[in-house]
């Protein structure tokens, strides 16, 4: 086992805009072991709560003050109609963010800011999940997502399963998208690298809607994409330079150390320096900055997703890494700024 890494600009400020939270133990000795690299996860993070949140955050050494929580379909209401179970989700963060916000844990701010979940299938009809969800989230939900995710080869999500084929596209989709705005509320994209461009439509198409394109729009690196990462970059640099000419849509940079993506030999036992991951990532995030520009572009953790590929005080190492010729100003913006803005969270206030 290597030593920790000492960390780069300790006093940096960072918001992390993209974690998750869940709690697998209860459900460990039902699920069935996955081949699929992402099936690992479950195990190698089975619970990531607040305790483990704070550690990763604080006790990193790195100076994260806040974070941005993401839908994760974890603890949704066991009863009710099936269109508000979602809001249960909703309701848990918040008492985590209220956790944080009562100021035992001195001035970290947990979840300032909740991205969940409503089913734009449901058309015009899904401003009352949303509503329920701007009610449950008292003044701190921003947001949702909803996965779009989809490739013809099943073996690259393995066990997360498909969004049906061009979803992003459908009209009753677009009809429960077009409730997002009238609310004041973002949209997280997440969809994997051939898809970027069904992102540039739906923002093209809804020109005034916040949208960020989550996880640098996922390289892939499994099933049919297996090795194919470097014959694959144009392509995929080019349909975020398209991504980047609508000024709605912001870039969320990270998500690299995911098994989907396979770079290098990443992985639960690699156990990575800064200096590897900055390698394998800086072509994916200096294409995103030089794209969107740094106010536009945030840096986010995935975790405990990123686990998987590496350990949350080395993976901002690496970003800090990727970022050290950026100016103080450009910092600021991917670090915290940027994420603050989209999220409409007041920074001044959050720093202290």
């Amino acid at each position: 086992m290597r030593d920790a890494e000492p960390i780069i600009e300790p006093d940096l400020p960072i918001i992390d805009p993209h974690h998750h939270l869940w709690d697998f133990q209860p459900m460990l000795p039902r699920m069935p072991e996955i081949a699929h690299p992402f099936g690992r996860i479950s195990r190698q993070s089975p619970r990531y709560l607040f305790d483990e949140l704070y550690a990763d955050c604080r006790a990193s050494g790195h100076n994260v003050f806040a974070t941005v929580f993401l839908q994760c379909g974890a603890f949704y209401r066991a009863n009710g109609p099936a269109e508000l179970k979602p809001v249960g989700e909703v309701e848990f963060v918040n008492g985590v963010a209220a956790q944080s916000a009562s100021g035992i844990y001195g001035p970290f701010r947990a979840c300032a800011g909740i991205v969940g979940q409503a089913d734009l299938m449901l058309g015009d009809t899904v401003t009352a999940v949303l509503e329920a969800e701007i009610a449950a989230g008292n003044g701190r939900f921003r947001g949702i997502r909803h996965i779009g995710a989809w490739d013809a080869d099943p073996t690259v999500l393995g066990p997360l399963g498909h969004a049906p084929a061009g979803l992003y596209a459908d009209a009753t989709f677009r009809a429960g998208f077009a409730q997002l705005g009238p609310l004041g509320l973002t949209f997280d994209a997440w969809v994997l690298e051939p898809q970027i461009g069904e992102v540039a439509a739906l923002a093209r198409a809804f020109p005034d809607q916040p949208i960020v394109l989550d996880h640098v729009g996922t390289p892939l690196g499994l099933g049919s994409y297996d090795g194919r990462q470097r014959e694959r970059f144009d392509g995929w640099a080019a349909a975020i330079r398209d991504l980047a000419q609508c000024p709605n849509v912001t870039v969320k940079l990270g998500g690299l150390a995911m098994p989907f993506c396979a770079l290098g030999d990443l992985g639960p036992d690699a156990r990575p320096t800064s200096d590897i991951l900055a390698e394998l990532f800086r072509p994916y995030v200096e294409t995103c900055i030089e794209a969107f520009g740094a106010e536009r572009a945030m840096f986010e953790s995935n975790f405990p997703v990123d686990r998987w590929g590496a350990d949350y005080a080395t993976l901002w190492n690496a970003f800090k890494r990727i970022a050290a010729g950026a100016s103080a100003a450009e910092k600021r913006e991917l670090f915290a700024g940027a994420a603050a803005r989209f999220y409409r969270l007041d920074l001044d206030a959050l720093i202290g």
